[in-house]
């Protein structure tokens, strides 16, 4: 039988009655409260997040949900937030590229109540960008010294690829435990592939394992060296990864990334590095994720032995197979997430969550990209907050979810989209001004109504459910967020 809100709902408190119906037979709740009070929800604050809780691990998959990671407390650690390409090598069209203000970075991360950032790197010391410019960018640091004698086709000393050199991996280190004493989780990309595929410059773009630019005889470039083709250049890529683990096993808020959207002929090598990592960890007092992202086929990053992923499905949910980071970078191109507007970003961002998986952010930040990214001066563009602000007040409700337990069930609801642990917690999105439908166990629950567009919650209460179908109307316009807890 669907019955409707108002017919088990005592009368709301006028300053949440915006909207609200009246009708309030005894004894089926005990009232509603304005947004600052539910005792058992808590209201969202995405501008003022806990900053002060280093953070814990390390992570691995949960158990009890493999949908999401545990660091060992008993409950799921749910990760999202916004990247930036400059965020570990700096980036920039002038030779050194001007240094990227980490500090302030994290301090932007803080803010959105964001978690998570993936920790850029770049192959070429001087490549071209997918910028609309036509114009070339310088990168560094690199791993290896350059050292010669002579000079590389960027016109700089050669590299020494028998050597490591040690201020790089200070910074990796040192960038990685400063997000961690804010709360953030850092997940190292080791390779990308998008500068070997997209960005190969072979005239002067100094890559380190490209004919000349060695001092060690390594001839190999393009895209062959994110293939098992060169064991040489697979001997000296494992040494660079032993080094990486060796500089951060010890921290708590690591994740690992093996390459950035390398292309269909790196799966065997990418294989190869996953199984290299965690091997080579199991040797090590701590062991952290590993993840595979979008390289073309979805299906290959599911076949992997990586722990978490990011598919290029644009609302790629998770099935429990896998630890789904749903990112735009590979899922929904900049193009197509601007000219669908800043409520079809909010809506994706929703949709992925509810679906059982993470959303994340390729975030511009301080880059200005010409009809992608505006920013003024250290002010970010704001046109991209709706898209950070989801996310932070995404994870504000996914930490007071039990997420052990609760399950992506779209069945449940007329609006497809619902995370449900059955008789204890129900969160529905429904992304369109409508009443829906949900099927919830009998009981009193509490609820709140939130509006995913204004960050306020609009109105709290309790609520007796019989059970059955429950026709539930959201009291503004727009999306909207319901949650029931028991």
């Amino acid at each position: 039988m669907t019955r409707t809100l108002a017919a088990t709902l005592l009368v709301l408190s006028a300053s949440c009655a915006t909207g609200a119906t009246s009708s309030a037979p005894v004894g089926t709740a005990d009232g509603g409260q304005d947004a600052g009070g539910s005792p058992d929800a808590g209201t969202p604050d995405a501008g003022t997040p806990d900053a002060g809780t280093p953070a814990a691990g390390p992570l691995r998959v949960d158990p009890l949900n493999p949908r999401y990671f545990t660091d060992g407390s008993g409950k799921a650690v749910f990760l999202t937030g916004s990247h930036t390409w400059g965020n570990f090598r700096d980036r920039g069209l002038t030779d050194p590229p001007a240094p990227f203000d980490f500090n302030a970075y994290l301090d932007f991360l803080v803010a959105h109540n964001h978690n998570f950032f993936r920790l850029w790197t770049w192959e070429q010391p001087h490549s071209w960008n997918n910028n609309t410019d036509n114009q070339k960018r310088f990168f560094t640091p690199f791993p290896w010294p350059r050292t010669g004698p002579g000079l590389a086709n960027d016109g700089k000393p050669k590299f020494d690829l028998s050597q490591l050199d040690q201020p790089y991996f200070d910074r990796m280190r040192a960038r990685i435990v400063a997000a961690g004493a804010r709360g953030i989780y850092v997940s190292v990309m080791l390779f990308d592939g998008w500068d070997l595929v997209n960005a190969w410059n072979s005239t002067d773009g100094g890559f380190p394992f490209a004919a000349g630019n060695n001092v060690n005889g390594i001839s190999s470039g393009g895209v062959e060296p994110q293939t098992l083709a060169n064991a040489a250049v697979t001997q000296l890529q494992e040494a660079y990864v032993r080094k990486v683990v060796d500089t951060v096993d010890d921290l708590d808020n690591v994740l690992y990334e093996i390459a950035n959207e390398t292309g269909g002929s790196s799966i065997s090598w990418q294989y190869h590095f996953i199984d290299f990592l965690k091997q080579y960890e199991a040797g090590k007092p701590k062991r952290h994720p590993v993840g595979m992202t979008w390289a073309g086929i979805d299906a290959d990053l599911y076949a992997s032995n990586a722990d978490w992923i990011s598919p290029g499905a644009q609302l790629a949910g998770g099935d429990g197979r896998k630890v789904v980071l749903n990112d735009t970078d590979h899922s929904y191109y900049w193009v197509g997430l601007k000219a669908d507007g800043t409520a079809a970003q909010q809506t994706w961002a929703w949709k992925v969550f509810l679906s059982g998986a993470s959303p994340l952010f390729m975030d511009p930040y301080l880059e200005a990209w010409a009809g992608r990214n505006s920013p003024t001066g250290s002010t970010p563009d704001p046109y991209w907050e709706t898209m950070r602000n989801a996310l932070g007040r995404i994870r504000s409700y996914a930490d007071r979810l039990d997420l052990e337990r609760a399950t992506p069930q779209g069945s449940l609801s007329s609006t497809g989209y619902c995370l449900a642990n059955p008789g204890a917690q129900y969160l529905v999105y429904q992304p369109a001004s409508a009443a829906f439908t949900l099927q919830a166990l009998a009981g009193t629950y509490s609820f709140e109504w939130f509006n995913p567009t204004t960050g306020a919650v609009a109105q709290t209460g309790t609520i007796a459910l019989a059970g059955g179908s429950q026709q539930f109307t959201p009291p503004f316009s727009g999306d909207a967020v319901l949650l029931l807890s028991r």
